[in-house]
């Protein structure tokens, strides 16, 4: 039998969180999509990110709170070459996403 304490930690784990991700700084011409790509890979969220043409890159994640939190979290460094200078971070209404991936 599971105790009341278990039974929180596993719901507050499966539920699902969704965000918008926008980040700033020089995030273009530095491969930030497709580190993007492999962190989500590695989180295990799903959703996508693409090249906004005013210089910033636009992520949209769902996954569950940890993923989620991992994911923002490695957004405030991003690939090696990238200089981060804001993440703007949005919740929004739960989105299901099939996987990750780039959008052009």
């Amino acid at each position: 039998m599971h105790s009341l304490k278990n039974v929180r930690h596993h719901l507050k784990e499966n539920k699902l969180r969704s965000v918008r991700i926008i980040v700033t700084g020089k995030v273009q011409g530095v491969f930030f999509r497709k580190y993007t790509l492999m962190k989500a890979n590695e989180t295990g969220v799903q959703g996508f990110v693409k090249n906004l043409p005013d210089g910033k890159v636009h992520i949209e994640i769902t996954g569950n709170e940890n993923a989620v939190n991992n994911f923002i979290a490695w957004c405030y460094t991003g690939s090696p070459n990238a200089v981060v200078e804001k993440v703007e971070v949005l919740e929004m209404e739960p989105v299901i996403f099939r996987n990750f991936e780039i959008h052009y």
